[in-house]
């Protein structure tokens, strides 16, 4: 079974050479495929030096995912935000969880990097979210490659595709959280971890309510 790595990016060389060796580092059967969004710095350069492959896609992390899925050559999508390590046994649970036809996709359990406050609190209330029907593209949400492309893959939204295509997966078959960990930067939120928190909880319920997510992107970029 091939799975491929997709990662979305947008101005990432600080972090994409690391990025590279620690996928580099995973055993199993895969590849890797950045797609970014037309970074201003050496991103795209340093990934193709690092042994990725590469492409330039619309910007928006919807459409960066999709323009990757349509090049890759896995029966397995995996989509990873540049700031997250996947854990060593990734490819092997995938493989393993995948042997019930049911399943359709999964993702995997989350901690925040770094010993902080704010970095502790999220890693204590991520596992919560299930219960709100919650899902972030943060924990590597992955899916058979038929079943993304029978859903249509990400919606083309500035904010939240990554929870709606979660809720769509799993109305669509079985959504597995996996018995592994991945590791996540806590960047977003230190030094504003109240305001950050409290901004995205408010956008969270206001989609619920079924405001679009073009709007609410609009209110995110506007807040102080």
């Amino acid at each position: 079974m091939l799975i491929s790595i997709i990662i979305p990016t947008l101005n990432e060389e600080k972090v994409v050479s690391e990025l590279a060796a620690s996928i580099a580092s995973l055993p199993g059967n895969f590849e890797a495929i950045v797609a970014d969004g037309g970074s201003a710095d050496k991103t795209v350069d340093l990934a193709v030096e690092c042994g990725m492959r590469a492409i330039v896609a619309p910007r928006g992390r919807g459409a960066q995912m999709n323009a990757g899925a349509a090049t890759a050559s896995g029966d397995v999508l995996l989509f990873l935000h540049a700031d997250t390590r996947l854990p060593e046994e990734t490819f092997g649970v995938i493989e393993l969880v995948l042997q019930d036809s049911r399943v359709n996709g999964g993702n995997f359990g989350l901690l925040f990097d770094g010993g902080t406050r704010a970095a502790k609190i999220l890693s204590n209330i991520y596992p919560l979210l299930r219960f709100g029907g919650m899902c972030y593209g943060d924990s590597a949400i992955f899916a058979r490659r038929n079943i993304f492309e029978l859903l249509g893959g990400f919606r083309n939204y500035p904010i939240f595709e990554d929870l709606d295509f979660y809720r769509r997966l799993n109305r669509a078959g079985k959504f597995i959280k996996l018995p592994a960990t991945a590791t996540t930067s806590s960047r977003r939120f230190e030094g504003r971890f109240l305001r950050t928190f409290a901004l995205w909880s408010i956008l969270q319920v206001l989609y619920w309510f079924g405001v679009d997510p073009r709007r609410l992107y609009r209110i995110y970029h506007r807040a102080p």
